[in-house]
């Protein structure tokens, strides 16, 4: 029986940090449990900033699974993806400022979860993997580290995955409906997911959580070590093209 962790408690993975910096993902069945209880009672009480980050966390979950280029991404994990942006998006603004809201709580726990199956099936990619050197060197929480790279890695992956951003978008910001032309509701769902993170309070740039820019380079390098992942990202990722993502976030 496992407890919630962002969803992580319905997957076969789990993340070990190697040495002092390196994170890797660890994945088997025998991790999966028998049985996850969703309780939002639990939750009550946890802090208006580690609700922001794992809410946020979970949505990432959510878009790169939907997104992803692996050969196990199918029509099964992208519904669990769509459904869980639904709930996320429409309560995670409730769950921050108004914490003691048992159905928000409730829903960014259901949310989490359907994330944590879409990904189990079809794996996060490069918001995910340039995080690690954050949350790996930098000891930056998890859920802000996808945080802080997400609207530039996805800005870089627009050109390949503009379709498929513009079809996740209303799913998370209902809104965005009227949004036309595929680029233009792509445009808008990067820069809604940009200003949430504002919204919420979180810290939005790489120097906020004291990263100077003279180690942007081992970053991307140490980035770049995240196979497993980067293959699952609809565009191909250079060493380069990392540095130019943490300079952007920087």
């Amino acid at each position: 029986m496992l407890v919630p962790t962002t969803g992580s408690e319905v997957t076969p993975v789990s993340i070990i940090t190697v040495g002092d910096e390196e994170k890797r993902g660890v994945s088997s069945p025998l991790i999966l449990p028998d049985l996850a209880i969703l309780d939002p009672g639990i939750t009550i009480g946890l802090p208006p900033a580690i609700t922001a980050a794992t809410g946020v966390d979970a949505m990432v979950h959510a878009i790169e699974a939907y997104a992803s280029k692996s050969a196990n991404n199918n029509p099964v994990s992208r519904v669990l993806a769509r459904e869980a942006l639904r709930l996320l998006g429409a309560n995670i603004e409730t769950a921050v400022f108004d914490g003691r809201n048992v159905a928000a709580r409730g829903a960014m726990l259901l949310g989490s979860m359907l994330a944590g199956q879409a990904f189990a099936n079809s794996p996060v990619a490069a918001v995910h993997a340039l995080a690690y050197p954050i949350g790996g060197t930098f000891h930056v929480p998890h859920g802000l580290s996808n945080a802080l790279v997400l609207p530039h890695v996805l800005r870089f992956n627009a050109p390949c995955a503009a379709q498929l951003y513009a079809e996740i978008a209303a799913d998370a910001f209902p809104h965005l409906a009227s949004e036309e032309g595929t680029q233009a509701r792509c445009a808008a769902f990067i820069e809604e997911l940009a200003g949430l993170s504002k919204k919420l309070g979180m810290q939005t740039r790489l120097r906020e959580v004291n990263i100077g820019e003279e180690h942007l380079a081992k970053m991307a390098a140490d980035a770049m070590k995240q196979t497993r992942l980067l293959v699952n990202n609809p565009r191909e990722v250079s060493e380069a093209d990392a540095l130019a993502i943490y300079r952007a976030a920087w």
